[in-house]
């Protein structure tokens, strides 16, 4: 007795802590403020007094079905509400004397979750924690109790599952929430409360232990997925004004810094700045801004100050038609089926069947009752989804964020590989790949040094940063004194070394505004360009001393990430980008890549991804940017980088929360394993329920023997399924 007090109140300990995380995160959630909700509400079949409306959730928003219940349930006229989530609709029944389908449709439409009551006690996550508890204290506790007491209690706590039970009964038919009810009741009334109770706990174990995993996936992913900026400073009355994004409206004049992110679409009305837009085109090279320049949502500016006329906001920018594509794209790429699940439901009846044979037969109620204690339901409804939310969470813990199980299960399918290049098998820096003196005086490292002397109080640029770190790697660094260095934003840098004005910066900065020849030496600048490099020139005492050309790096693990993707069943990997076709072959050719498809434009992604669809390729896309989007959207599965656009990161299934390309195998590695664990929980309890069924029918096991042997098998599948926690932690970055 002692010990059986001492398990159950260790037990209670840690579900306690649990409950408390819980409910600080309830708590957390409704303080969450959501200005949209529902993108829209479209009629699909009316009636008299009936009408189904098909739902869909803006980005960001809570999807939230309940609460779209409760909000038409509070409508006037409304006489009942009912939702589909699975198939995105909304019926509801009512009063046509008070109102109809058109005033319906608005008012859902103008609804905010944050103005709706609490749901609920069945939706509040803490009240499944409640009847873990609850099941788990009757099930050490009720051999404690007088055998009167024992009955009334098992009775209370099974009452829930005998509810939901009867009302499957009544509005479905025969399910196997009813083959469960069947079997408590029948256990009930036995006089077999170990085994009901038993019942009673796993099913609120796999609840509970389904609920916290998908509530702490769902914290990772609006972490994640929050805009980039809130607040947006405008110029109002000579005065720079901090407000919401949303308030902004087209002519005001937006103020964006160096850092921030470019909320509107429209022209630089004052200001020199460097805009870096790979998010938008995919290349990382900086895009000078000044006025009459046009700048579109989603940039952002590295370096430099811009006062931007605001032409198109909130929906109409660039980022956001983009967001709602995607959203339409996803809309129509449906939930994958577990076939666990199906088959679970599928058996019901013949259990069923089974039993009643057996008692006809036999005439004996111990066959029958033997009988529904080998439900199938309890192992395949539950392994599986626990098996997959371990496999979020675990996943999430390590740096990869997994939107749902049905992207774990479409990313063990895929077959190809395509991988964005800026910021993906590059890293979206830079490095120094050439130096060319053009006076005989200075070698290329004289060069390099002499552009770092002055580059260096420029740090922060990427370019300068790339240069700097060039001659601290050379094998003759000296540092070159100079005088103030001036910054000319967007452009370069300039200074004086030996009385000698000593310029770095742009090629139109140095040939036009600086005024220095480049004839005799525009072949030598041509040829980098035409190699998709970067360029920067050195002018010094008037004259063009030299060049430097600087490449996105590739990132050291791409090639073994590729080859272990490979191992890991991928028959195809493939390259897309913007960039010029040789720099694209080149790449290839490197990685060893099986194709590349170059100079492409956002469209241009979908669309191939859309070809290779048609052919029978299950594609798995990796991209960050907001041009790979629409790809990401219409691949089998989309992966997108930690440092992509949040667009890119809203649009994936699968996010890496962390810089290392690695994780794509790392994800692949998750997938296949618990893709593994699954067919073997599924072969198991297959094999092992038939086997116990069979016996039941033929009466050679007893209601005892039986629900001893189903539930221990059960309880033996969900703790392999459960070791699949520290199998998870063990395949992460495994290369």
């Amino acid at each position: 007795m002692g010990r059986k007090r001492t398990l159950a109140h260790a037990a209670f300990s840690t579900v306690r802590s649990n409950l408390v995380e819980a409910a600080s995160s309830a708590i957390a959630r409704d303080h969450a403020k959501h200005s949209l909700w529902l993108a829209s509400v479209e009629p699909a079949h009316a009636t008299r007094g009936r009408v189904r409306f098909l739902c869909r959730f803006r980005v960001f928003a809570p999807c939230d079905w309940s609460r779209v219940r409760l909000a038409a349930e509070a409508l006037p006229g409304v006489k009942s509400a009912r939702v589909n989530a699975r198939a995105r609709c909304l019926v509801l029944e009512y009063d046509d004397r008070v109102t109809d389908v058109g005033r319906l449709r608005r008012s859902i439409l103008a609804s905010s979750p944050v103005a709706l009551p609490e749901t609920g006690d069945e939706d509040r996550p803490e009240s499944v924690g409640k009847a873990l508890v609850v099941s788990l204290s009757v099930l050490l506790g009720t051999g404690l109790l007088p055998r009167m007491l024992q009955f009334s209690l098992s009775l209370a706590t099974s009452s829930p599952l005998l509810k939901e039970a009867a009302h499957d009964l009544s509005k479905k038919g025969i399910t196997s929430r009813v083959l469960e009810g069947l079997a408590v009741s029948i256990s009930l009334s036995r006089g077999d409360y170990l085994v009901a109770n038993t019942t009673n706990f796993l099913l609120a174990l796999g609840e509970y232990l389904s609920q916290t995993t998908a509530r702490r996936s769902d914290r990772l992913l609006r972490n994640l997925l929050k805009p980039s900026s809130e607040r947006v400073w405008v110029l109002t009355d000579g005065q720079e004004v901090e407000v919401d994004a949303d308030s902004v409206r087209i002519g005001d004049t937006v103020i964006v810094a160096a850092g921030a992110v470019v909320p509107v679409d429209g022209r630089v009305l004052s200001g020199h700045a460097s805009i870096n837009e790979a998010a938008l085109t995919g290349e990382s090279a900086l895009v000078p801004k000044s006025r009459g320049s046009l700048v579109r949502s989603g940039s952002i500016v590295q370096e430099g100050r811009l006062a931007i006329y605001a032409e198109q906001v909130g929906s109409e920018t660039v980022t956001a038609r983009v967001a709602e594509y995607v959203e339409r794209s996803l809309a129509v790429k449906g939930q994958a089926q577990m076939e666990s699940t199906r088959l679970a439901d599928r058996l019901v009846p013949t259990i069923l069947s089974v039993a009643t044979g057996s008692f006809v037969i036999s005439r004996d109620w111990r066959r029958p009752a033997s009988v529904l204690q080998a439900d199938y339901s309890c192992a395949l409804k539950l392994a599986t989804p626990i098996a997959f939310k371990f496999a979020m969470f675990g996943a999430g813990k390590s740096g990869i964020l997994v939107k749902g199980a049905d992207a774990l299960e479409r990313l063990a399918e895929a077959d190809t590989f395509i991988f964005d290049k800026t910021g993906t098998l590059t890293t979206g820096s830079f490095e120094v790949v050439d130096a060319i003196a053009f006076d005989k005086s200075f070698s290329p490292e004289d060069l390099l040094c002499l552009a770092a002397s002055v580059e260096e109080h420029y740090s922060f640029h990427p370019l300068a940063m790339a240069v700097v770190e060039a001659a601290r790697s050379a094998t003759s660094n000296r540092h070159f004194d100079h005088q103030e260095v001036e910054f000319i934003v967007a452009r370069g840098v300039a200074s004086v070394i030996d009385g000698k004005r000593i310029v770095v910066g742009s090629r139109h900065f140095v040939e036009n505004d600086e005024g220095i020849d480049f004839s005799g030496h525009r072949d030598v600048i041509d040829r980098l360009f035409d190699e998709g490099k970067t360029v920067l020139c050195v002018g010094f005492g008037g004259k063009l001393l030299g060049i430097i050309g600087l490449r996105d790096t590739l990132r050291d693990n791409a090639a073994s990430t590729i080859q272990l993707l490979r191992s890991l069943g991928a028959r195809k990997v493939l390259l897309l980008t913007g960039d010029r076709h040789d720099r694209a072959a080149q790449m290839t050719a490197e990685l060893g890549l099986d194709g590349f498809y170059a100079e492409l434009l956002p469209e241009d992604k979908a669309r191939i991804v859309d070809e290779l669809n048609d052919t029978g390729a299950r594609i798995a896309f990796v991209g960050d940017g907001i041009n790979d989007a629409p790809a990401l959207a219409r691949s089998h599965v989309g992966i997108a980088m930690h440092h992509g656009a949040d667009i890119a990161r809203m649009t994936a299934d699968i996010v890496l929360l962390e810089d290392d390309l690695a994780g794509v195998a790392d994800a692949l590695t998750i997938a296949n394993e618990v893709m593994r664990v699954i067919s073997t929980s599924f072969r198991l309890t297959i094999g092992l329920n038939s086997s116990i069924l069979l016996l039941a029918a033929l009466g050679q096991l007893s209601p005892l023997a039986t629900s001893v042997l189903h539930n221990g098998s059960t309880i033996a599948i969900l703790l392999n399924v459960l070791r699949q926690r520290i199998d998870t932690k063990r395949l992460i970055h495994v290369n």
